[in-house]
């Protein structure tokens, strides 16, 4: 019998370098980004506070975003050594999920205000693996939507939507630190974005940055034609600048 192959785990991941922000800053980043995302799927639309298990979350609703709320968990997320002083610069730390199963949960991992040189800031999105959930979410509408919604909402320098296998292989050649995943956005702090070649996609964010989309199928990394397109495009983008390390 032939072993089905294992199904790629994909994210979206905003990053942004040191910006020093309160805990009321980061909650109303939050907040925003929750009501940006929830319209493109009934998955993204449900969080709940962080506990002990999923049947404890279900009880704790995190929707509709409360600033004060957010405000608090943020300010019980600030890193510090264990048993010791909070570290200011590092900012806090929040995680949450929306109550899923094992396949089609999704969780986001937050990290605001930390100015630190040696730590990018950042906000993880994982999504599902299999099911209807990853059926409608693992689409370029959904997730051209989700980074939109994290450029929007966290003002980063990059942001990537793609699977996990595909971000090791592109990372392996990769010396620049950022690379292009399914769908990527770029600050217009870095630069214009220059022309691509078909079958990529490019469209404005507002006045924030640029959104490429790699390619409308799924993208994975069992496909050489997508990873050797998103080297291309890398490749591109690096000779234009744009792909500098987040944090030096």
């Amino acid at each position: 019998m032939t072993e089905r192959p294992v199904p790629e785990g994909y994210y979206a991941g905003a990053y942004w370098g040191p910006r020093q922000e309160s805990p009321e800053e980061c909650a109303q980043r939050a907040a925003n980004f929750l009501n940006l995302l929830a319209p493109y799927d009934p998955l993204l639309a449900h969080w709940y506070k962080p506990a002990r298990s999923a049947k404890d979350a279900r009880k704790h609703p995190l929707m509709p975003p409360d600033v004060p709320t957010l405000t608090g968990l943020f300010r019980r997320g600030v890193n510090r050594e264990r048993g010791g002083p909070a570290i200011e610069q590092l900012g806090y730390t929040l995680w949450f999920d929306n109550g899923g199963g094992k396949f089609d949960r999704s969780g986001l991992q937050i990290l605001c205000g930390c100015y630190s040189e040696a730590v990018s800031n950042a906000c993880v999105l994982t999504l599902p693996i299999t099911g209807p959930e990853a059926e409608r979410v693992l689409a370029v509408p959904v997730l051209a939507g989700v980074v939109r919604s994290m450029a929007l909402a966290w003002d980063p320098d990059w942001v990537v939507a793609t699977s996990d296998s595909y971000r090791r292989l592109m990372r392996e050649p990769s010396k620049s630190g950022a690379f292009v995943g399914w769908v990527t956005y770029l600050s217009r702090r870095r630069g214009a974005v220059p022309p691509l070649p078909a079958p990529v996609r490019i469209e404005p964010v507002e006045d924030k940055g640029t959104l490429i989309v790699l390619t409308p199928e799924r993208l994975t990394a069992r496909n050489p034609e997508h990873v050797e397109q998103g080297r291309r495009v890398c490749e591109l983008l690096a000779r234009a600048g744009l792909m500098q390390p987040v944090t030096p």
